[in-house]
């Protein structure tokens, strides 16, 4: 049997309880991870089966820790639990069962960027002009309506009010028809066509709830109608499904999450039993208190009452600045504070702010200060163009319906085909009712396209021939360097020789790497596997707690992770909380619970800022404190005017810097003073400890090869590597 013994009598009541309904309301920092790998640990040692449990989660790196943790408990067993999040899980199940819903098991998966192409096609299509909304809201309208389960004829029915919502039906019965001819789903088709799936089909219904014999949901206060009606779907006569949330920390109404889901949870199951995980072991004494001080304001939550063993900590430090450059400055004068006080690393703090627009003036003195940092929620490694152009060929190789992939590739590299000759193909597939990769086979047929031109289609579609006969052929590694190899799209960034090509060829090399360790650790690897894995990878799944730099990103990024020390930025009206006097209440108290998770993150510290004024929408804009900030709890807080001792001196920032922190050591900051050369030893975020052998080149141009642990050779930019220089 697993020991317990690390488990509170709480912690351990709730892992014990294994039949029936439970929910475990779980506080912040109260182990709530922990619990479920104990649970899911305790039921496969009490002889149920791991390929009968279901654990869902809202991210692959959560699930991926987990199923770790679990693997420790029970070993092997663990790699047969069906965990993952909902849209991965549902995937799975829909690959399954893609006959019948009228899909090819190889339907490829359009994340919002490619949801937003397509409506901007069909738009052009339609020949529309929609001065009053843009297509990014098109799009966002179809999702949101998707998350709440209303679909276009529905929409069409009870919503379409005006104009407006009458071409904006017809775009989403378009958008919905195109979907299925490009054999794609979008995120939300991921839990609609399950339910779809399970409604018109009783016997593949009965053979998951058959199944799935136990159901574990993490994150419970984040799902929306459609998971909670999976989740409903899904439980079996015995009732064994277990929720684990936090309403306070209930974030994601904007993208459908329904904080009523727990409360209803106990409507639905009249026989629950309730366990509330309150012992924080987290955060210090005075951090609970101020979180408990502001979220007592909220009229809407599930009572409980978060303690701790911890010692009573420091106060919170509250810095009024005169504006967003100042506010950027003060908290990089307390982060160098705080390493040389407390011998902290870099990654032991966090920056955290509402919009991600906050992180400008952040970065302009960071960069200054030679302070190393990462944004989490910055342009995403696989959201980049020349990342995507390559991941559209691939998800071609896989699926010759996918339009919009096509469409994105047809004309990269430039092989002199035009916009024109795109719309006659459009045209032509429409007529004929196939498809555009057929009608590139009959590009001889279509009027008005010059022969050049029809050569040139004709051999782009003889090029991805060779590569979709290759595909079973090849590793996966080896189909995706012989494809970026043929196309010379390397050689091309190469010659064009800018800062930016060079960018983007790393960044294709990088990708071809992932490709190459992709199949490497996966013995069957397929192709559609990665091509699902990029899609469903979230800003939170590519985060590296082992690098160390500061991070920056906003408070729904950071939920789920802690930190040492955090700041929290841009406390003011109209900013934290991101509303006005037009705004409901309940959208208050969803800003208040932001609020309270940005408080929770923190371990030890916590400094909170504002600012007089700060530049919005083009012009200065006098700002007033958050009132979150006078919600707090006043013995847990001291309040310092940050701009005052700065000002007070006639002397530059750079020089102000350095009278207050004369023992910083300034070497784990600045690396320009140091030079690579043969022999040096350096170590790289990504590959850990190396030594030089070789450097090449001059100014930007500048290369070195560098031989990590494991005999890995690696040839690096300098400019781009950001090698940590040891020696």
């Amino acid at each position: 049997m697993i020991s317990l013994k690390t488990l509170n009598e709480k912690q351990k009541n709730a892992v014990k309880q294994m039949d029936g309904p439970i929910m475990i309301v779980a506080g912040a920092g109260s182990g709530k991870t922990r619990v479920l790998t104990y649970k899911v640990a305790y039921l496969i040692d009490n002889d149920v089966k791991p390929e009968n449990i279901l654990a869902l989660t809202f991210t692959n790196k959560a699930a991926n820790e987990m199923k770790d943790r679990i693997r420790e408990l029970v070993g092997s067993k663990a790699n047969s639990i069906w965990m993952g999040t909902f849209h991965s899980i549902f995937a799975k199940i829909l690959r399954i069962e893609s006959q019948h819903i009228n899909y090819k098991s190889n339907f490829c998966i359009y994340d919002t960027e490619d949801s937003l192409s397509l409506v901007q096609n069909i738009i052009s299509n339609f020949n529309m002009e929609l001065e009053a909304i843009t297509p990014n809201g098109i799009r966002h309208k179809i999702s949101f309506f998707k998350n709440h389960m209303i679909l276009a004829d529905e929409f069409k029915r009870k919503h379409a009010k005006s104009f407006i919502d009458e071409k904006i039906s017809e775009i989403f019965y378009e958008y919905q028809k195109r979907l299925i001819e490009n054999n794609a789903m979008d995120f939300e088709d991921l839990l609609l066509k399950p339910i779809e799936l399970f409604n018109n089909d009783n016997k593949i219904h009965q053979k998951y709830k058959k199944k799935f014999r136990y159901i574990l949901v993490d994150e419970f206060q984040d799902t929306n109608k459609a998971q909670y009606e999976l989740v409903k779907m899904l439980v079996n006569k015995d009732g064994n499904v277990c929720v684990v949330g936090d309403d306070a920390q209930s974030i994601y109404s904007w993208r459908g999450a329904n904080i009523g889901n727990m409360l209803d949870f106990e409507k639905d199951f009249s026989k629950r039993k309730v366990f509330k995980l309150e012992q924080n072991y987290r955060s210090t004494k005075i951090i609970l208190n101020a979180a408990d001080s502001v979220i007592k304001y909220n009229k809407n939550q599930l009572i409980k009452t978060l303690w701790t063993e911890n010692n009573d900590g420091e106060h919170l430090t509250l810095i009024k600045c005169s504006d967003e450059k100042d506010e950027a400055f003060q908290i990089a004068k307390y982060i160098k504070h705080e390493i040389s006080k407390k011998k902290l690393s870099l990654k032991d703090i966090a920056i955290l702010y509402r919009t991600n627009a906050q992180s400008r003036a952040l970065e302009d003195i960071f960069r200054r200060e030679k302070i190393p940092y990462k944004i989490i929620g910055g342009l995403e490694f696989y959201k980049r163009k020349e990342v995507k152009d390559i991941i559209a060929y691939l998800r071609i190789l896989s699926n010759q319906k996918d339009e919009e992939s096509l469409l994105r590739i047809m004309n990269f590299p430039q092989r002199g085909i035009g916009s024109t000759t795109i719309k006659r193909m459009i045209s032509f597939a429409r007529k004929h009712d196939i498809t555009l990769y057929d009608t590139m086979a009959r590009v001889f047929e279509v009027i008005d396209i010059k022969e050049r031109i029809q050569k040139n289609v004709k051999a782009f579609r003889l090029l991805l021939e060779k590569y979709i006969d290759l595909k079973d052929k090849l590793s996966i590694g080896e189909l995706s360097r012989a494809l970026v190899d043929d196309l010379g799209v390397v050689k091309m960034f190469k010659e064009e020789n800018t800062p930016e090509s060079r960018a983007r060829m790393e960044n294709i090399i990088e990708l071809l790497n992932s490709l190459s360790e992709f199949s490497a650790s996966n013995k069957d690897a397929q192709l559609e596997q990665y091509l699902e894995d990029v899609s469903l990878m979230s800003e939170i799944d590519s985060y590296e707690e082992s690098a160390n730099v500061v991070t920056l990103l906003t408070v729904h990024s950071a939920k789920g992770l802690e930190f040492p020390i955090v700041f929290i930025s841009g406390c003011e009206e109209d900013i934290f909380p991101l509303s006005n006097r037009f705004s409901s209440d309940a959208t208050l108290e969803e800003e208040r619970r932001l609020f309270y998770v940005a408080v929770t993150r923190a371990q030890q510290k916590i400094y909170i800022t504002h600012a007089r004024s700060r530049y919005r929408f083009g012009e200065v804009a006098y700002q007033s404190r958050s009132r979150f900030i006078d919600e707090l709890e006043p013995s847990v807080i001291k309040e310092v005017n940050g701009s005052i001792g700065r000002k007070s001196h006639r002397k530059s920032k750079k020089e102000i810097y350095y009278e207050y922190f004369e023992t910083v050591d300034y070497d784990d900051f600045d690396q320009d003073n140091k030079s690579v050369r043969p022999g040096s030893r350096v170590m790289h975020e990504k590959f850990g400890l190396g030594k030089v052998t070789q450097v090449i080149g001059s100014g930007d141009m500048l290369k070195a090869t560098v031989v990590f642990e494991g005999n890995n050779v690696k040839q690096l930019m300098l400019k781009f590597a950001k090698l940590k220089i040891l020696n």
